[in-house]
Formats: structure tokens, sequence, C-alpha cells
């Protein structure tokens, strides 16, 4: 059951419990009213006293003009306690006149189960949570896919059936689902299907070899170690360390800029989410995501892929050149989909690059494509690492392109993994994003005979070492007074 069952089967017990026991201390005596008579040696129950039970001892006439004729009744709650006197037969409106037996547990003003649950959903969860987790009896109960059940109602799961499983995936080489797995992995028959299933299911994700993949349909398992790098842990270029600024010091202009790149981790980049029903989208391939054949999850693009709030979900990605089908990685905490890299290298894809992607008929199902041209040899700015000055040094060289691309994006590097360290190396002197604007901006400059340099260039460039979005890199070239801002996106030296 889910916690959300758990805690409203909990409170209704909570509230049978009460009414139970109201409705034993009710059948100790007379529930008292004012309006009512009493005699002597009569039990009386008194609600509103946290139902404290009295013998009536004494009855007389009461005396107040303001009510009329009435009685005083003197109780007895205990021998150790002086006896306390009510009104009785009192004729005139009294609150405690609404008071009965059957009002006190069928009141349409009381809260339901599920109103309870409502209002007070925070502390009950986090009560029974504890329970569960961490009380006397948290070794009975056990977790599994999101739902807790009775552990010893779970099939036997030992590391020979998990080595078993293991290399059923290893020879399969593609995720399997639990049920596939039973097939070979031989629990008790005396325990059902569906909970044989949950049973290797828990077993599996307490196994570190394996990992769970988000299908839609349910479960599926893979081998950690067969999943490409980039999906067993994030590069250092595709995590983002947030960074702040001053977003209001960002002109219309600049704003413009950021939501045209809709970088995954951009601030414009929720406020771009492409509906369902749209067919295909394009993105702007940049430096970190063809680094490590990866493609991002931002609001142009999350719609067409898989959607989870976290782990792997896999999806088939199919080349809209040749028609080959290959396995995708969609990483959703990372925001980026895997297993391209094999893709673009045998298209060429460079940095720049126009990416388009497609929906399938069929869900799970992706067309990834690229706008062709006639391969053609073009300048771009080529980057290399100096390692003493954790700098980045450009020069312009011609490489071969075979696609459309944006010429402010273009950029190569002469050793991807001299870039690799030198990211590495900003990463560990803790070099902010400022200071890396303030290095690469001139460098690039250099570069154009007209002696400016796009902001989306800059952008381009410090993503070969440090993985920020458009937002950051705009407000240093802003706020930098070594930095002109000559307009249509261009900067210049002061």
């Amino acid at each position: 059951m889910h916690l959300s069952e758990l805690a409203s089967a909990l409170i209704q017990e909570y509230l049978r419990r009460e009414n139970a026991r109201i409705e034993s201390e009710l059948g100790k005596g007379a529930v008292y009213a004012p309006k009512q008579r009493y005699t002597v040696g009569q039990k009386v129950v008194f609600p509103a006293l946290e139902f404290a039970v009295g013998d009536v001892v004494e009855v007389r006439p009461g005396q107040n003009p303001e009510h009329g004729d009435f009685e005083v009744i003197k109780v007895q709650f205990d021998s150790k306690q002086k006896p306390r006197e009510f009104a009785a037969a009192l004729q005139s409106a009294h609150n405690l006149n609404q008071v009965n037996g059957d009002r006190l547990l069928h009141d349409d003003a009381l809260l339901s189960h599920q109103e309870i649950y409502q209002l007070y959903q925070t502390e009950i969860d986090e009560s029974l949570l504890y329970a569960l987790e961490e009380g006397d009896r948290s070794d009975a109960f056990v977790a599994v896919e999101g739902k807790w059940l009775l552990a010893d109602m779970l099939a036997e799961v030992h590391v020979g059936h998990l080595n078993i499983a293991e290399a059923m995936l290893e020879i399969q080489g593609n995720p399997m689902s639990a049920d596939q797995l039973l097939a070979e992995v031989d629990l008790d028959r005396n325990v059902s299907q569906p909970m044989r299933i949950t049973s290797l299911n828990h077993a599996l994700s307490k196994d570190t070899r394996f990992v769970r993949l988000n299908d839609g349909g349910g479960a599926l398992w893979f081998l950690r170690r067969m999943q490409p790098l980039e999906v067993q842990a994030p590069p250092l270029l595709l995590h983002y360390r947030s960074t702040s600024y001053n977003r209001a010091l960002l002109s219309v202009e600049m704003l413009q800029l950021e939501w045209e790149l809709d970088d995954e981790w951009g601030e414009s980049s929720l406020s771009s989410e492409v509906p369902s029903v749209v067919p295909s989208t394009s993105l702007m391939l940049i430096y970190p995501h063809r680094r490590h054949g990866t493609l991002p999850l931002s609001g142009r693009t999350r719609g067409f892929f898989p959607q989870a709030d976290g782990g792997v979900s896999t999806v088939t990605l199919i080349d809209g050149r040749w028609g080959a089908r290959f396995e995708g990685w969609v990483v959703h905490e990372g925001r980026y989909v895997a297993g391209l890299a094999k893709w673009m290298e045998e298209h060429q894809i460079p940095t720049g690059a126009y990416i388009t992607i497609e929906r399938t008929p069929k869900p799970n199902e992706v067309v990834i494509d690229f706008r062709t041209r006639r391969p053609k040899r073009e300048w771009a700015r080529f980057a290399q690492a100096d390692f003493d000055n954790s700098a980045l040094l450009f020069e312009m060289n011609k490489m071969q392109v075979s696609c459309e691309y944006d010429e402010t994006m273009i950029v190569a590097e002469q050793s991807s993994s001299d870039l690799d360290r030198l990211a590495l190396q900003v990463q560990q002197r803790g070099i902010e994003v400022m200071q890396i604007v303030a290095q690469v901006t001139p460098e690039l400059i250099k570069l154009n005979p007209q002696g400016t340099v796009h902001a989306k260039s800059v952008y381009s460039a410090v993503n070969m070492i440090l993985r920020t979005p458009p937002g950051p890199v705009f407000y240093a070239l802003l706020s930098n007074r070594r930095f002109r801002d000559v307009g249509n996106g261009l900067f210049a030296l002061t």
C-alpha cells in the first residue's frame, strides 16, 4: 500500500477506537443535559468533562429568577473529590442541551478521515514514515516501488538468483523486466507471481550491480557497468554549478538571445516549453553535449522524451539520415539524453550545428536528424589549453562541415583530453564564470578583424571548460568595464 493509503487506514482506526470509547462511556449512564430531570442514585455521563461518570446523591430546587423553575443535582464523581452541582430540568436555552450520544458520534460538523489527512498530511506522513523506517518494528516492513508491505510477504531472493539475473542481462545486452528475468530466476513457486515480481524488484534495487530504468510500462533492469559512462555519472562538463548574478542587468536583447539558445539550465528554458502536439523542434549543439554525445532536455526538447522526476529512462533513437535505430538514455536529473556519441562522429556533427528532433507515432521513439548541406571547409575557433594560467587560447583554423550551423557558436578543440584536464583544473581551483569570461573574451575578439565578438560566441567558448547557461555569461560581459556593448549582441574592448 502507498503511504497515503496506510495513513488513511490509520486515521480511520483512530476514529473507530475513539467512537468505540465514546459508546462505551455513554453506556455507563444517562448523558447529561441541563433540560433533563435526574433522580438520586442515577448514574450520569458528562461528555464536556471528558466523559466523567458520577452518581446523583441529592436533588433540590434551584433559585434564580432569570431561569424560572429548575432543579440542582449534586453529583459525586469520586470518593476523594467533593460533590459538584449542576442544573437540571432547566427550561431556558443552554448549549449543553444540544449534546446527546448520537450527535457525539454522527455530528455533520465532525471531520472525516479524508479531511483530517488533508489538514495534517505532513505531520501524519512524517510520523508514519518514522514508525515504518525507524520504529521498534521497522524490520517488519519494506518499501518496494513506492509501496509498503510486510517483509515476510516477500519470496527469498539469494545471491545465486541475482547472479543468474546478471548473466541474463549480460547475454541479452538489453534492459529486461523482473517478469522476463523470472523465466530463469526460479523463486519459490508457493508465492504468487505478482509477489515474486515484487520480491525480485526489491532485491535488484538493493544490489549495486543493477540499475532501474523507467519505461512507462513498469520497471526495467540493466547492468550499471553496461551503461554508457555519461549515464552512470554526469560528466564534469554536463554538471552545472549554480551561479548567482543580477538578472535585472540583462537587456531585452540579451534575454532574447537567452531564449533563442534555450539552455536546459537557463532561466528562460521552462518558459519556452514546447507543447506535446508540436511534431518537431530544433536546437543548437553546444560543446559539452558534442563532447559527450548528448542532447539537452530543455524547454523545447523535453516533451519529445519520456518524462520522470528522476532516474534514467530508455528511448529508441532513429537516425533521420540512414534510418538506423539505437538506444538512448534519458538522464532526468542531469537534463540530458545520452547515447549519441557514435551518431555524431559518423555524421561529423560540429559544435553549433542545428539538430532536429521529430516525433513518431510510436511512444518512446524519436527521430534525430540535422540540416544537411554540401561539405565544405569552414573557418572555426580552435581552442587549446593553457594549464599554467588555467586559460583557453584560441586561433582560427578550417574544418570540414557538412551541415548547417550557427557561425557564432562553432568552436573546436585541438585536444579534447587537454580540455577535460583544464575543466577539472578550473573546478579544483574554484574559477568562476566572471574570470573565464574576462579571459576568453579578448582571445575571441582578436580573431575578428572588426574587433568584436558575439555574446553567443563567448557563451559557447566558456562552456568548453565550465558548464554554465547564458545568463551568468551575459551578465559577466555587461558588468565588466573592459567590454563595451556595441549592439546586435556584439561586444568590443573599451
